[in-house]
C-alpha cells in the first residue's frame, strides 16, 4: 500500500513549468489526457464556425486571437489543430526575422507544417491534401508512380487552367511528392530553398524560388487547389519577437500586409488566425493603418477561466497519483483544496498559468509538510516523520532554501533541446537569415555588444550575414571586428555571388576577419566560385567553418527560449522569465560552452568534442563517458524538485543516460551523499531503480 503522501514525495512534481511551455503545435504535444475541454470550448466552437464557412465558400478569413499572458493561446493553437485536423490542414509560422523576405518565410513555414503527419494517421497533411483533389481519380492517385508523370500534369492544367503561378513546374513537383526518392527534394524546391543545378534538373524546373513574388505566388498556388481539397490554417504566434522596422516597435504592419494580399488578391481557401498578447495589441495596433485593420473578420478573446475549470486542471494532473495510491484520497484535487483556490482568486477568476503555478507551489508545500516532523497538539513535542520507510528519497542539502533556478533552467533547456532536436533534423533545414537572427542572439546573451546585420554589400545576400567587435581574447588590432557569413545554399551559381560579396567585404576592409559558415560543398576546382573561394578563405586571416547539425540545435533551442521570453511565457521554477533575467540564466548554466560553432568562433572554451562533423552528431553530453554531466543532471533533479523518490530520480535521469547501468545510478547517489550535496532520508532503505 502506497499512501498519497508517499507518492507526492517520490514524484516529480506533475506542475513543473517545463510542462506547460507552449510552442509549434506539431512538435510540443500535450498529453491531452491533462486537457479540460470547458476551458475556452467557447472560442473553439467560434473558430470551428468560420472554418465551415472557408469550406463553404472558398473565402480567405482573418481572425485576429487576443488574451493576456498566460491565458493559454500557443495552447489554444494545439487543441485547435487537435479538434479540427481532420477539416483543415494546419501551420505554425514562426515569427519572422525579417520583413524584407516575409513570404519566403511564411512559404517555407508552410510546406513544412504540411508535410507533417498528424496523430493516428501513416501520411502527411501534404500527401493526404493531394490525394483529395477531385480531379484525381482513386486509380490515379494509387498507381500515381507509375503513371507518366506528364499525364498527370496534363489532367491537373486542364482542372486549373488559369490561376497557376508556373503550372507546368509547380504539378510537376507535385507529382514528384508521390516518389519517395524525390520527395524530399521536392519538398525543398518548394519550401523555397536554393538547389542545385542537378535537383532542378531532376524536378525539371529552371529555378528555385528565390523572390517574394514567386513565393507569394506558388503560396497562391496552394490556396487555388486547396478549394478541392481542405483549406490551410495559417497560424501566427508569439509576434512580440518578430522583425522591427525603422522605429525600433515590432512590425506588424508587414504581416497585415500580407494579410490583405491574401484578401484582395484573390488567394482563396486560408484562415489567417493571429494570436497576439492583449496588452501588444493596444500599444501596436496604433502602427497598423486603418485599410489592414479592417480585414480583421473576427476578433476572438480568450477569457480568464472560473475556479471550478482551474479545480479541474489541478485534479486532471492530479489524477496518475490519485490512481496509485492506497487509500484513495477523499478529493480529487489532494494535497490541494477549494480554499486554496479561493485564498489566491478571491475574484473567482484567472489565468490557466496562475493556477498551474499555484499547484507547483503547493505540491513542493506538499512534499516538504510529508516529510516535516509534527509537533504534537498541546504536548509541544515533535512527532516522528511519517512512514516513509518503503522508498527511499533524497533531499537538496541545503534544506529548505530557495529554489535553484540555474538547476531548474537547465532541465528546462534539457527537454527544449531534446525537442528541437526531434525537429530539426538536416543542417539546412533552417534559412541562413533565420540563423544569423539567432546567432546574433546568442552573442547578445553573452555580451557581445554592437552586432551589426547586413555585413555583405549585396541587396540580396546582405541578410547572410553580420559583424561583431573584436574582444581582447581575439588578439586583434583595437576596434577589429569579426564578420560572420552564413551560406550553405548547394546552388555554385548563388555560391559564387556570395563569394563576390565577401571579396568586397575584403577590398573594402569591412572586417579585419571574416568566417565563412559553410557545411556542404564549395565547389569544382575549376569553377570560379571556387576559386574566389580558395583566394579568401585561406586561413590567413579570414576561415572557413563547418557548422555540425547539434550548433545549430542550440541557436534554435535558445531562439525558442527568446520567442518564450519575449512573449512572457517562459517560466523558470516558478517566476516569469524576460530576456535579461534569459540572457542571465544561460551565461550562468555556462550551457553554450558545449556549442561547437561558438567554440570554433572563439566566443566559448568549452569540452572539446572528438566526433566528426556529421548530419547526426550526436549530443557530447548525452553520449559523454565523463560523470560530471551525470552527477549535474542528478544534482539538478533534486535542486528543482527538493524531494525525490530514488526510483523516480534514477528512472528521470536515465532517460537522457540510457547506457548507464542500474548499480552505477546508484553509486553515484550514494557519492553524492557521502559529499553532502544530496540527502538520503531513510538510510536504511534499499536503494532500487
Amino acid at each position: 500500500m502506497t499512501s498519497i503522501d508517499q507518492l507526492i514525495c517520490q514524484a516529480i512534481n506533475p506542475f513543473d513549468p517545463a510542462t506547460f511551455k507552449p510552442g509549434n503545435f506539431w512538435y510540443d504535444q500535450p498529453d491531452i489526457a491533462l486537457e479540460v475541454d470547458a476551458i475556452h470550448q467557447d472560442a473553439i466552437a467560434q473558430v470551428s464556425t468560420v472554418i465551415n464557412q472557408v469550406i463553404e465558400d472558398h473565402q480567405t478569413r482573418t481572425l485576429l486571437l487576443s488574451g493576456d499572458s498566460g491565458s493559454g493561446k500557443s495552447h489554444f493553437l494545439g487543441r485547435l489543430k487537435r479538434t479540427l485536423n481532420e477539416r483543415a490542414s494546419f501551420v505554425y509560422i514562426d515569427p519572422f526575422p525579417d520583413s524584407s523576405s516575409i513570404w519566403r518565410h511564411i512559404l517555407r513555414y508552410t510546406v513544412d507544417g504540411l508535410v507533417q503527419t498528424p496523430k493516428g494517421e501513416t501520411e502527411s497533411q501534404l500527401l493526404r491534401w493531394l490525394k483529395q483533389l477531385l480531379v484525381l481519380e482513386p486509380k490515379d492517385t494509387q498507381k500515381w508512380g507509375k503513371i507518366k508523370r506528364q499525364r498527370i500534369i496534363q489532367k491537373l492544367k486542364e482542372a486549373y487552367p488559369t490561376g497557376i503561378y508556373h503550372a507546368t513546374e509547380f504539378f510537376g513537383v507535385l507529382y514528384d511528392l508521390i516518389d519517395p526518392q524525390r520527395y524530399t527534394l521536392a519538398c525543398e524546391w518548394l519550401r523555397g530553398d536554393d538547389v542545385d543545378e542537378m535537383g532542378l534538373s531532376t524536378l525539371k524546373v529552371k529555378q528555385a524560388i528565390a523572390s517574394e513574388d514567386a513565393a507569394q505566388k506558388v503560396l497562391a498556388n496552394f490556396g487555388r487547389i486547396a478549394a478541392d481539397t481542405q483549406p490551410i490554417i495559417l497560424c501566427f504566434d508569439q509576434l512580440d519577437n518578430i522583425a522591427r522596422n525603422e522605429k525600433g516597435v515590432i512590425d506588424l504592419q508587414a504581416l497585415f500586409n500580407v494579410n490583405s494580399s491574401l484578401h484582395n488578391q484573390g488567394l482563396g481557401n486560408f484562415l489567417v488566425i493571429i494570436s497576439i498578447i492583449t496588452s501588444t495589441w493596444r500599444q501596436q495596433s496604433s502602427y497598423i493603418q486603418a485599410a489592414e485593420q479592417a480585414r480583421i473578420d473576427q476578433h476572438i478573446a480568450l477569457h480568464a477561466i472560473s475556479l471550478n475549470q482551474a479545480e479541474a486542471l489541478w485534479a486532471h494532473r492530479l489524477a496518475p497519483l490519485h490512481h496509485n495510491a492506497t487509500p484513495k484520497p477523499d478529493s480529487t484535487i489532494v494535497p490541494f483544496s477549494r480554499d486554496d483556490l479561493e485564498r489566491k482568486f478571491p475574484g473567482g477568476k484567472t489565468n490557466p498559468r496562475n493556477v498551474l503555478e499555484l499547484g507547483r507551489r503547493l505540491f513542493q508545500q506538499a512534499k516538504e509538510d510529508a516529510i516535516a516532523p509534527k509537533t504534537s497538539k498541546g504536548s509541544g513535542k515533535k512527532s516522528s516523520k511519517k512512514n516513509l520507510s518503503s522508498s527511499s528519497f533524497t533531499a537538496h542539502q541545503s534544506g529548505r532554501s530557495k529554489e535553484d533556478m540555474v538547476a531548474a533552467f537547465r532541465l528546462l533547456w534539457r527537454k527544449e533541446l531534446a525537442d528541437t532536436q526531434e525537429r530539426i533534423t538536416r543542417i539546412r533545414q533552417l534559412a541562413a537569415p533565420d540563423l544569423l537572427v539567432m546567432l546574433q542572439e546568442v552573442l547578445s546573451a553573452l555580451k557581445i555588444d554592437q552586432v551589426r546585420s547586413r555585413l555583405l554589400p549585396s541587396q540580396t545576400y546582405t541578410n547572410q550575414s553580420l559583424s561583431y567587435p573584436a574582444r581582447p581574447t581575439d588578439q586583434l588590432p583595437p576596434h577589429s571586428r569579426i564578420g560572420v557569413v552564413w551560406n550553405d545554399d548547394p546552388n555554385m551559381t548563388t555560391f559564387y555571388h556570395v563569394m563576390n560579396a565577401c571579396r568586397r567585404v575584403v577590398d573594402l576592409r569591412l572586417c579585419h576577419t571574416l568566417y565563412l559558415i559553410r557545411s556542404g560543398p564549395v565547389g569544382k576546382p575549376n569553377r570560379k566560385s571556387h576559386r574566389l573561394y580558395q583566394e579568401i578563405f585561406d586561413g590567413n586571416p579570414h576561415k572557413r567553418l563547418r557548422v555540425d547539425l547539434l550548433s545549430i540545435h542550440y541557436l534554435a533551442t535558445y531562439h525558442q527560449l527568446v520567442n518564450a521570453a519575449y512573449a512572457r511565457e517562459l517560466m523558470v521554477a516558478g517566476e516569469l522569465v524576460n530576456l535579461t533575467e534569459l540572457e542571465s540564466l544561460i551565461r550562468k548554466a555556462r550551457i553554450l560552452r558545449n556549442c561547437r560553432l561558438l567554440q570554433d568562433l572563439g566566443i566559448v572554451w568549452g569540452r572539446p568534442r572528438r566526433t566528426p562533423i556529421a548530419e547526426d552528431a550526436a549530443d557530447p553530453i548525452r553520449s559523454t563517458k565523463d560523470l560530471e554531466p551525470i552527477r549535474e543532471l542528478l544534482l539538478d533533479l533534486v535542486k528543482a524538485h527538493r524531494i525525490l523518490g530514488v526510483s523516480t530520480l534514477i528512472k528521470t535521469a536515465a532517460d537522457q543516460f540510457p547506457y548507464i547501468p542500474d548499480a552505477q545510478w546508484q553509486d553515484l547517489i550514494k557519492t553524492l551523499s557521502k559529499a553532502k550535496r544530496v540527502k538520503i532520508l531513510d538510510p536504511t532503505a534499499k536503494l532500487e531503480a
